[in-house]
Order: C-alpha cells, then structure tokens, then sequence
C-alpha cells in the first residue's frame, strides 16, 4: 500500500468515527456551544462540510479554486466565522447529510490524483499526501471540539502519526504566518504513540525536544489544548518559541485555547519541568 492509500484508508477510518459520534446527536446536541468561542456542534460539522466541498474543487478543478480564492481570503479573518453563520439555516439532519456526501465526494477525488500532482490551498500548494492529511488532521481537530462539547473522551488511535507528521512540518509556517523569521535551529521532537511504540521527529542530540504523548502534541499543535494543560516535556529556547506559535493548519493565526482550569499553577509547573536536565 503506497502513503496516499495508506492516508486514504485513515482518513476513511477518521470519517467513521466522527459520522459515528454526530449521528446519535438529538437537535439539541447540535446546537451545544463547543470550546471554540461562539461555534457550536453544528459548526464544527458545516465547517468540515464547507472545506470538503472546497477540497474537492482543488481536486478537481485547481484552475477553478485559484480563481475563486481571492474573494475568499479578501473577507479577511471573519471568513471562516461568517461562512459557519450562513450556514445556520440548515437543520442539524441537512449539516449531517451535507458533511457525509462532501467527504465522500471529496474521497473519490483525492483516489483519482495522480500521488505526484500538487494542490491548491489557502496556504501554500501541497502534495496529495499533504493534502489527504490536512484533510485528517482538520477532522481529528474539529472532532476533538465535537467531544469537547459533549464530554466524550475518545480513545487516540495511530491514525495521530499522520497529524504529529503535518505539526512537526508545519513548524516554519507558525512562525511566517505571524510575521516572524522562522528559526534556524532544528527541534527534535520525541512522542509516545497511542499504541506504546516510540515515535520521532528532528535530528538527535540537539539542544532543542519537545518530548511527551502523541495525543498531547497533537492536540497541541491543533490549538485544542494550551501547553500548561498537556504533560509535554519542552527544553530549548527554540522548542518553547514553537509551542508557543504551533499551528498545524493553513490561514490566518489560530487564538488557541487558554489553559483549562488549574492553568496558572500547571503553567508554573510546566516551566520548571522545561529546566529539567535529560
């Protein structure tokens, strides 16, 4: 099995689990706020629903979606926001519907493309096997948001590589997308999977390492958790200058999250353990 088919076949699997979680919602679960200020459940899935749609339009019709993305980026910040408002119209049954024929659309497209094609985004052009995987990694992301909003705990699976991988290389874009120059020093990065097995990024022995569960780094670099609120282990004055900016999608800065709860003495915590000789 090549990498896209491999990807494929995760992004598949990620789509199960999320259909599974929003199908057993009742109206008024659709309509729970979600950690992301002012989006609620249904949001979250329009939103996947709309960029899937987009997606496919890259997969299909590259010339078509560079036309289109000057209106889109012209609208600034608010886009995305304004995008999931228009969509409030939909009953909760339309957004589910909605999301189920996009991501299926968007499936059968991204198996057509030739592996060495590239991509048309809101960032960069990408690879397809970038491309699948940002697809993962945005609904991982906003699934996470789902299961915040209903308190459900989900179990982390190794489909998570394929987001450390994105987070780890997005690394330069954190900064650039804030107007800083993008550090020259390399950070390692060494993660626990969810399986037990070890998994690693970066070159070894340098100074910098980002080190702790693959669930917590994700989560990290999505912005669905502050770094106060994960176990992560971080050393080196380029490796905090990441977290601090680490954002595994393309657009515009994200707010990311405030620490939750016991934040302020689990930030101070945190900073001690930055210290820690290895």
């Amino acid at each position: 099995m090549g990498l896209v088919d491999e990807l494929l076949a995760d992004l598949r699997a990620e789509t199960v689990e999320l259909d599974a979680m929003i199908g057993r919602l009742d109206a008024q679960e659709w309509e729970l706020a979600t950690p992301a200020e002012g989006w609620m459940v249904r949001d979250q899935i329009s939103h996947l629903a709309w960029f899937d749609d987009a997606a496919t339009v890259s997969a299909t019709d590259p010339d078509g979606f560079r036309a289109a993305l000057p209106a889109l980026l012209a609208r600034g910040d608010s886009a995305v926001d304004e995008l999931a408002v228009a969509s409030r119209s939909l009953a909760a049954g339309q957004i589910h519907d909605w999301f189920r024929e996009a991501r299926a659309r968007g499936l059968e497209a991204f198996a057509r493309l030739d592996a060495g094609a590239r991509l048309p985004w809101y960032g960069p052009d990408m690879s397809v096997a970038s491309f699948v995987t940002a697809r993962l990694m945005e609904t991982w992301a906003h699934g996470q948001d789902v299961a915040d909003a209903l308190g459900v705990t989900r179990v982390p699976t190794t489909r998570l590589r394929h987001v450390a991988t994105l987070g780890v290389r997005a690394m330069p874009y954190g900064f650039a997308v804030r107007g800083l120059k993008p550090p020259a020093r390399p950070v390692r990065v060494e993660l626990t999977m969810p399986d037990g097995s070890p998994w690693a990024a970066g070159p070894p022995g340098v100074p910098d390492l980002v080190r702790g569960t693959m669930l917590d780094f994700c989560l990290l670099v999505v912005q669905r958790r502050h770094l106060a609120d994960t176990s992560l282990l971080v050393r080196g004055e380029t490796a905090r200058a990441w977290t601090a900016v680490a954002q595994a999608f393309a657009g515009p800065p994200g707010k990311g999250r405030a620490p939750l709860g016991q934040g302020e003495s689990r930030t101070q915590d945190h900073i001690n353990r930055t210290e820690d000789p290895l």
